[in-house]
């Protein structure tokens, strides 16, 4: 399917508030992506978005027929952690399963490489998600470990997956 990665802009609010708004997507999400995910909600990540240096990190819509369905983004990490990134993304239900994450998580993946001074990219996945697991090892992650029991989401204990990609 075909889809852009575009700078956050505020007239991608809506589409945020709307497509966001999904309790499938913010469940396999850190609690800091709410459910419900409100209009001010979309209002406060896009114009933060919109508006970073990008410096420290990339944040992408990903647009499809003009509207942003999902986001992906890498942040870079501070002190001992400063050559690693933490790559961070969602989509819309309705477009999961056709291939556009996996090509949004590699465009991402590249131009970090070659942006940002960094030599490592993390990924953190909740272990139950395949999904978000087969997008990383699409794109040539490699699984560093099992994290047992290792967050906490909406009353339930999980493993997550540690997962990275070395700069070649």
């Amino acid at each position: 399917m075909e889809f852009e990665l575009k700078k956050w802009d505020e007239k991608y609010i809506d589409d945020v508030a709307f497509y966001a708004n999904n309790e499938k997507v913010a469940c396999n999400l850190r609690n800091a992506f709410p459910y419900p995910y409100t209009r001010e909600d979309a209002r406060g990540y896009v114009l933060a978005c919109a508006g970073d240096s990008e410096e420290r990190q990339l944040c992408r819509a990903i647009v499809v027929d003009g509207h942003a369905v999902g986001s992906v983004g890498i942040f870079q990490g501070t002190d001992v952690y400063e050559k690693s990134a933490e790559l961070g993304y969602w989509l819309a239900e309705d477009y999961w399963g056709r291939g556009i994450m996996s090509q949004a998580a590699g465009q991402i993946c590249r131009e970090a490489f070659e942006q940002l001074e960094i030599i490592r990219i993390f990924a953190e996945p909740f272990a139950y998600n395949t999904g978000s697991r087969r997008v990383l090892e699409n794109n040539g992650f490699t699984l560093e470990g099992i994290m047992k029991n290792g967050v906490y989401k909406n009353g339930k204990v999980f493993d997550y997956c540690m997962y990275a990609l070395l700069k070649e």
